[in-house]
């Protein structure tokens, strides 16, 4: 005998009757945009309250809008308990799919609007340290009427920049999450430790890592985690002077980045850094493809 259907509660009071992992059968039909906008929104909060805060509608519309895309997707995507609110294992794919459809879509409106104003136009990004001028030049010379602008991206936002189409290609640093993009490592660079000027270690003519053992590590936030994150350079050159921590950072930033109360040392066995070219992977474009050429020659060049 079939199990009797349970009862998922979602904000609001609202109720949804369901059996324990699908819905009654029904013809597939094709997702809603803003569906899985507002599904990705309650995944990462965890909280259709605080959900239909950031969306701006109410939370009893927020709670139906889930349930209709559960019925569309024949699926259950949240557990409701006395804990709170979690996501099933199919809820989880949709979160990992949603993001990517979203910033998808993002691309495209991006790349119709910017078709629309009439002059090409090549947005490249690219993380500290990392000189592209010669490129962005050559690039320009070798198509004149073409708009090339820079664009600065950090470690929490470079992926995504790139897929909702704010910039057309990028030079990043690792860890790169790769899903949905086309890599083509140009070049490596040494790493140094960013110390305090009056750190132990200052004045070195060079380090290993166990040198540094010991010390506190400035780190990146894990995703979803409470901790301020250090995002950019400037706010890493803030941690280290207060004396927060230490750090490795590629020798290009030592090189163009310096502060009386900062020193770099050479960490020999450092693992190096690699600078890496970076667009989405569906994207067909001959202006990305040019640029791509455009900075394999001066990868060459660079020896």
């Amino acid at each position: 005998m079939a199990a009797p259907p349970s009862k998922t509660s979602f904000g609001g009071g609202d109720t949804l009757k369901a059996s324990p992992t699908t819905y009654g059968r029904a013809a597939p039909v094709d997702l809603d945009l803003r569906k899985v906008r507002y599904f990705v929104a309650v995944a990462e909060l965890l909280h259709f309250g605080r959900a239909a805060e950031q969306l701006h509608i109410a939370q009893p519309v927020l709670s139906r809008q889930i349930r209709s895309l559960e019925k569309d997707l024949d699926t259950v995507l949240f557990e409701r308990d006395s804990h709170g609110v979690s996501l099933t294992a199919a809820g989880r794919q949709l979160l990992d799919d949603g993001r990517a459809l979203l910033a998808s879509a993002n691309a495209t409106r991006r790349r119709v609007q910017r078709s629309a104003r009439g002059p090409h136009r090549l947005v490249v990004g690219f993380r500290a340290g990392v000189v592209i001028t010669h490129t962005l030049r050559a690039y320009g010379a070798a198509h004149p009427g073409m708009e090339v602008k820079a664009r600065r991206v950090e470690w929490d936002d470079q992926e995504q920049l790139i897929l909702d189409g704010t910039v057309d290609l990028a030079y990043l640093r690792r860890p790169i999450r790769e899903q949905g993009l086309t890599l083509l490592p140009l070049f490596t660079e040494a790493r140094v430790a960013m110390l305090p000027a009056d750190h132990r270690l200052a004045g070195k003519q060079d380090l290993v890592r166990a040198d540094l053992d010991g010390e506190t590590w400035l780190r990146y936030a894990d995703p979803g985690s409470d901790d301020v994150p250090i995002r950019s350079i400037e706010e890493k050159f803030e941690a280290v002077a207060s004396g927060a921590g230490i750090t490795l950072v590629p020798v290009s930033v030592a090189e163009q980045y310096s502060r009386p109360d900062i020193t770099y040392v050479p960490v020999t066995d450092a693992e190096p850094d690699e600078v890496i070219l970076t667009w989405e992977a569906a994207r067909r474009s001959p202006l990305i493809a040019a640029f791509v050429e455009t900075a394999q020659v001066a990868r060459g060049a660079r020896g």
